[in-house]
This record gives structure tokens, sequence and C-alpha cells, in this order.
């Protein structure tokens, strides 16, 4: 596996510091965020110095019932090529259900969602992770997610799962080791077991990132610096192998350059200490070892479209549960799914803030509030762009604000965002519009 070296997860917020700090080799960007044919100026100005960008997919869905989309898929490879990268990765989750083979209507997570455990689960993944493969002009790694849930009936711990799916597949490993802390706080899993099954021959790199406990839970929430216990997993990783490749990601937040800084130099610390008196991964190679790559590896079950029907019921009354309020599927732990719920919307509002900050400026502090009432029971079926508009919408028409000025500012950025300002002008266009807004109450 290519050396990649210590480095950060790009972001438009931090690009100008993540340009000026020493030592970084490497940077991760969200492969969704970045367009081929107008890269940030930042990142070419990166790869003109040799640094390696690697782009990081969060929307396949490998874990899902449904094989990987061809277009989403066509879309990794193309931003793997235009950045040059020596590889690209995805997640072990899944962020959609419904649809066609459970003849319901199709729902988005806007989050990663665990797979089960299972021999059919397994299954499953392999199948889409080796279709994916094949489609991607260099090596896919996947990461382990963390969770808060499990589901019932599994047959696996996560190193065995890991394990055998490198060994199925011969994709490579993105260990999060944030999430391995999160999976022990959350569910009891021992992040030393976890790392002493794993397949570190097949490794790719290392994800390091904060988090911070509430209520007994633990939050993966990529805006805290990285605690003692993360680096303590990083540190009893790199003292059985070197990673390839240690990255510190921070999405929201963000602190001075100064101390992101400081917290890249910390890991790099740790991987280099736990490093002394590593043994070397080849002194205790198993029988059977990962093959570097996708040819040659053992195939294992393949899995029928029954057994993705089954997967694909099973997601979907989980994720029915947590996004449109139905009931638990059984076995379930229900206080966690409550959490989870909750998280999934509040991160929702987030995201559609962020890519719509004029709502938060024009409802101030009622903008959350209203979109927690908005969102729950309404899931998300489309891209969180449609869900600004339909939110804005939602409040004019069921809880219009008493502000005069501010349903104005409301109605105007709809209008311009939804497309009808381009309509305005014409006379018909203008009695449609006084029409509108009388239904709107107006």
């Amino acid at each position: 596996m290519e050396r990649l070296g210590t480095g950060i997860g790009w972001r438009p917020a931090i690009a100008e510091a993540v340009e000026a700090m020493a030592g970084i080799e490497w940077v991760e960007v969200v492969a969704e965020n970045v367009c081929p044919g107008h890269l940030p100026d930042s990142l070419r100005r990166l790869r003109e110095r040799g640094v390696a960008v690697v782009p990081h997919g969060v929307g396949l869905g490998l874990g899902g019932a449904e094989r990987p989309d061809p277009v989403r898929l066509a879309a990794l490879a193309e931003r793997a090529e235009a950045l040059g990268s020596p590889l690209v990765t995805e997640h072990i989750a899944f962020v959609r259900a419904g649809g066609e083979r459970t003849a319901s209507r199709g729902l988005e997570a806007g989050h990663l969602l665990p797979v089960p455990r299972t021999r059919e689960g397994l299954a499953v993944l392999c199948e889409n992770v080796r279709i994916a493969q094949d489609q991607l002009p260099v090596p896919l790694a996947v990461e382990n997610i963390a969770a808060l849930f499990s589901w019932p009936d599994e047959e696996l711990t996560e190193g065995q799962f890991l394990y055998e799916l490198a060994d199925r597949t011969g994709v490579r490993l993105l260990i999060d080791v944030a999430n391995l802390h999160t999976n022990h706080v959350n569910q009891g899993e021992d992040p030393a077991a976890a790392l002493d099954a794993l397949p570190l021959e097949a490794l790719a790199y290392v994800h390091v990132a904060g988090g911070f406990e509430r209520d007994g839970v633990w939050h993966d929430s990529h805006a805290h610096p990285v605690p003692e216990p993360v680096l303590a997993v990083l540190a009893e990783l790199a003292s059985r192998v070197r990673p390839p490749g240690v990255l510190l990601e921070r999405d929201e937040r963000f602190p001075s350059a100064a101390e992101l800084e400081a917290e890249v130099a910390k890991i790099r610390r740790t991987v280099a200490v736990a490093g002394r008196d590593r043994v070397p991964v080849g002194a205790a190679a198993r029988p059977g070892s990962v093959p570097a790559s996708g040819a040659g590896a053992a195939t294992g079950p393949v899995a029928d479209e029954a057994a993705r029907t089954r997967l694909a019921l099973g997601q979907t009354a989980l994720l029915s549960a947590l996004v449109a309020g139905t009931p638990a599927p059984e076995g379930f732990d229900r206080g966690r799914l409550r959490v989870q719920s909750r998280m999934l919307i509040a991160k929702r509002g987030s995201v559609v803030a962020s890519l719509a900050p004029e709502l938060e400026q024009i409802l101030g502090d009622t903008y959350r509030p209203r979109f927690l009432r908005y969102a729950a029971g309404r899931p998300l079926t489309g891209g969180y762009r449609a869900d600004a508009l339909a939110f804005a919408l939602h409040t004019l028409r069921e809880e219009p604000p008493a502000e005069r000025a501010v349903r104005r500012a409301l109605r105007d950025w709809w209008i311009e965002r939804s497309g009808r300002a381009s309509l305005v002008g014409r006379p018909w266009a203008r009695w449609a519009r006084v029409a509108r807004f009388a239904l709107l109450g107006r």
C-alpha cells in the first residue's frame, strides 16, 4: 500500500490553514462536495505541491440492500481521476432504504447507519463492494462507522465482520479509531479485541476525530478536540502495525490554525511513540492473509435476490422508525433509536442551515425549533436543497412568522430559490403569484 503519511481533512473553512500547515503530506475531501471541472484553487495548489488528495464518499450506501447506483459510482470515479488520487474511500453503512423492492417510498437517512453483522448482510455487502471495485479506476478502501445501536441477532463481532469482508473481496480498510472508541462506549465493544481480529495487512489508512459524551452516549461529532481515549486506541493500532496514513477529521466548530496544527502534531507523536516496540505484522501473519487487491480474493457465499429483499425490508422498517415515526422494529433498543432519531433531525437541520444560511439569518433563534417541528414525521426523500425549499414553504403555510418583514424575507427567498422569480414580469405570472400567496395566507 502506498505510504500517505500524516494528513488532515480538507474543508473550505480551513483551506488557508491547511495550505500553511507544516508537515501535511496528504488531504482528504468529501467526494460529493467537489466538482471535477471546478476544483477549488486551494486543492489545485496542494496538488501542484505534491500533496495527495483522496476523495472520501458518503453517499454510495455500500451496506444497503440495493446494488451500488452506477451514476454515483461514475461520479466517484470521475473525482478520483480529476484529483489524481491513489485510492478512493467509502463507508460500511446504509444511507437509504425503501423503493420498488419493498413497494414503499424511498427514504434517505442523511447519515451513515450500521449494517447487520450477519452472514446474509455480509454476503450483500461483499457483492456491492466487488461491483464498486470493478467500476473504480483506483483501489477502494471502506471505513467502519460509529453506531448508537446494533441489530438484533448479529452473528459476527466488528473485527470478524471486517476481516471476512477484506478476505472475501480484497478491499482495503480505512479504520476510524474514533469510531472504535464510540462503539466501545455505546455498545461495550472492546477496541483492542476488534484490532486483534483485523487483517492489518489490508490497512489503507486511519481516521482520528473528536467527540463528546452525554448521558452515557458517545457522540462522534467531528467538532471537538481528539480526546485521550481515542489517542489510546490509535496507539493500540500503531503498536501492531505502521499505518500507511493517519488523518485528522474535523467538520465543524473549527479552532484556530495553531490548534489544528497542534492536534496533527499530537497524532504524529502518538503513532511514533507507539511504534517503537512494534512487532512487524508479518511476524504474526495469519494463514490465508488478505490479498493485496480484489483480484484473487476469496468470494464466499453470493447474496441472492431473496437475501437482498429480506435486508431491504429490515432496513426500510428501521429507517422508517428513525425518520418517519413508525414503531421500532422488534429487537432494537427503542431508547437508542429515539436518540438516533433526534440526532438525524438535528444533523438535517444543520446541513440545511449550512447549504441555505439565509434561512437561519431570516428566522433567527426560531430556525432550530421550527425546523425540528417541520422535520418530525417528514422524512428526507430527496436532497437537502429540496428540503430547504420545502421547509420554507411549510413555514409560510403552517406557522408564518408574526413579523411582516420576516415573512416577506422568507417569501422572497423561497421565490428566488425555487425559480419562481424568473416568472415575475409576465402578466399571467403576476396573477399566479398573487393567487399563490393568497393560498399561503398572505
